[in-house]
């Protein structure tokens, strides 16, 4: 009878990936280190622009801004090992270095999906009770949202991790996906892990799609989504192929579409940028 033996702090994963499909490895090389510079580009413009024109300092562009930077760093979580690893045949990651990726993608993702929750309400405030507007959405009560939502991003994400570390490995070491995500590593497990499971789809189910309007609903559908088809689903009866195709969505073509959804046919920034063109030329 072999002996139980979980996974220590000198040992290593190896991530898979699209290792199964060799021949698109140079492909998706190319498209995803493309989507991956268009994320950081067009989020930080909008930072940058947001920073730089007073007409964006309002509750909206304040919020976009933190979603932005929230892109920026949920995609360079996970990406940056992705393209190492299509790149070379070295697929490892460390233990520790496994357990931090799952930390910080985990409380990245919690922290954009109550971050779009709160810009949810802050466009509900604006339509539905405009002449209320600057008094809800006061600057003050803005900035604690949006660290009650970086906080609960990081709080919740140490519990999430720390209930997908415990479990026991066994001394399994081929994780199937492209970075270290809770399915695939219960997909590991030699104990059972239902409460785990139970705890992923309840955490979960709790950031739902709601009603909202404009291009907030398309980045929220964009979003959670994929997301819910991921999480919301035993790890058991999901597909490890599928699951890679749909992660690779929501890590890297969301965000790199969010800077065009909010920005594509907006007044306020093409009056922006005219503005700071025009600023620009005048030096």
């Amino acid at each position: 009878m072999m002996m139980e033996k979980n996974i220590s702090s000198e040992d290593f994963f190896i991530l898979l990936g699209f290792s199964n499909w060799p021949h698109l490895e140079v492909v998706l090389f190319v498209v995803i280190l493309i989507f991956y510079l268009m994320t950081l580009t067009g989020n930080l413009f909008i930072i940058i622009l947001s920073y730089l024109d007073s007409h964006l300092h309002t509750p909206m562009y304040f919020f976009l801004s933190n979603l932005s930077f929230l892109d920026i760093c949920y995609t360079t979580s996970s990406i940056p090992q992705l393209l190492v690893n299509l790149w070379g045949p070295e697929k490892t990651i460390s233990y520790a270095g496994c357990m931090v990726q799952l930390y910080f993608v985990l409380a990245l993702g919690i922290a954009e999906c109550v971050l779009l929750v709160v810009m949810s309400y802050d466009r509900y405030a604006a339509v539905c009770r405009p002449l209320h507007y600057t008094v809800l959405m006061h600057p003050r009560f803005c900035g604690l949202l949006a660290a009650a939502s970086w906080v609960s991003g990081f709080t919740t994400s140490a519990l999430h991790s720390s209930f997908t570390f415990w479990i026991s490995l066994c001394g399994h070491r081929l994780v199937d996906h492209f970075f270290c995500e809770v399915p695939a590593l219960l997909r590991l497990s030699c104990v059972d892990t239902h409460a785990n499971e139970l705890i992923l789809m309840v955490m979960s189910s709790i950031f739902k799609v709601f009603r909202t309007c404009g291009a907030h609903l398309m980045v929220v559908s964009l979003f959670f989504i994929p997301v819910m088809c991921i999480y919301l689903q035993p790890p058991s009866e999901n597909s490890p192929d599928q699951g890679k195709f749909i992660a690779l969505f929501y890590t890297v073509v969301t965000p790199s579409l969010n800077p065009l959804i909010y920005t594509l046919r907006n007044k306020d920034v093409r009056g922006a940028v005219k503005r700071l063109m025009g600023w620009e030329w005048g030096m």
